[in-house]
This record gives structure tokens, sequence and C-alpha cells, in this order.
């Protein structure tokens, strides 16, 4: 649903695109064809809570979720998916409003390629920018280990003479 991928392997004139949540798809506790999940199932998979499956559901976020004849929520492997690409996304920071906006833009088809592609270039510019904020912190943390490692050890041979 959100991850491009070629069929051909390139773009050439003949390659087909498929539009998927992640690449390469994970294993599935069920076979495709056998995967209608519970929500207390989904809860177990991915960690979220029912209410936060309920919430993304109400706000966009998830597309329709089919229903058992006594309406309980039946999720599927492509759900699982995206709910995955989701949490990917919630990793980079992206606010929740620009995650509805790509599901809503994923749920239009194709023809949002673009501003599907332009939402997740900004995302990825913003996570690199966090990306060099963390390694510049990462310095620095690891200049003052080194500093507090240095006078402990020059502490303890003090001590010792």
């Amino acid at each position: 649903m959100t991850v491009m991928q070629t069929t051909a392997g390139t773009l050439g004139p003949n390659a087909t695109r498929t539009d998927i949540c992640s690449a390469p798809p994970r294993r599935h506790p069920r076979p495709d064809g056998q995967d209608h999940y519970t929500i207390s199932e989904v809860v177990a998979f991915t960690g979220l809570t029912a209410h936060t499956l309920r919430w993304y559901e109400r706000i966009g976020l998830m597309s329709h979720i089919d229903r058992s004849h006594t309406g309980q929520r039946r999720y599927s492997n492509r759900d699982l998916d995206w709910l995955d690409f989701v949490g990917k996304l919630r990793l980079t920071g992206m606010p929740v409003a620009d995650m509805v906006r790509y599901a809503e833009l994923v749920r239009e088809g194709e023809s949002t390629y673009l501003d599907r592609r332009e939402l997740l270039e900004s995302t990825r510019r913003d996570v690199l920018t966090r990306m060099a904020e963390l390694q510049e912190t990462l310095a620095v943390l690891d200049r003052k280990i080194s500093f507090y490692g240095d006078a402990g050890r020059a502490r303890e041979g003090e001590r010792t003479r």
C-alpha cells in the first residue's frame, strides 16, 4: 500500500508497479486466504492497544476493517502490513495528521503517487535532520564518558601510590 516495488526489479518499459506497505513483506501468523485476526490477536502481534486500533480506524488512519456476522472486527494480513508501516511512520515523528493524510492519499489511488512521495520525502528530510542531531548528541556523550573514564583512572592511580 505504501512502498513502491517493481515486479521486474528495474523500471523497464514492461515493469509493473505494486504499491505495498513494506518490502519485503514479513511472514504472517496465518497464510494468505486464512488471514482473519481478531482485535485481541492484532494487539498481541503489534503491541498496540485495542483502544489505539479503534482510534486509528475512527480517525481514518486505517481503512475500513471487515466485520464478522456478529460485528467483531476482522483484520487481514494487509491490515497488519499497514499497521507495521504506520509504526514506522510513528518512529519518524510524523504528525498523526500527516499519517492520516497519507492514508487518505493511498485510498484515493495511483493518481496520488506524487503527493505521497512528497510527503514521504519531507518526512525523510526530518528524519535525517533528527539523525544528525542525535549523532551530535552521541558525540557529546562519548566525550563526557571518556572524560569521566580518564578522570576515574587518574584518581584510582593517585590512590594506589
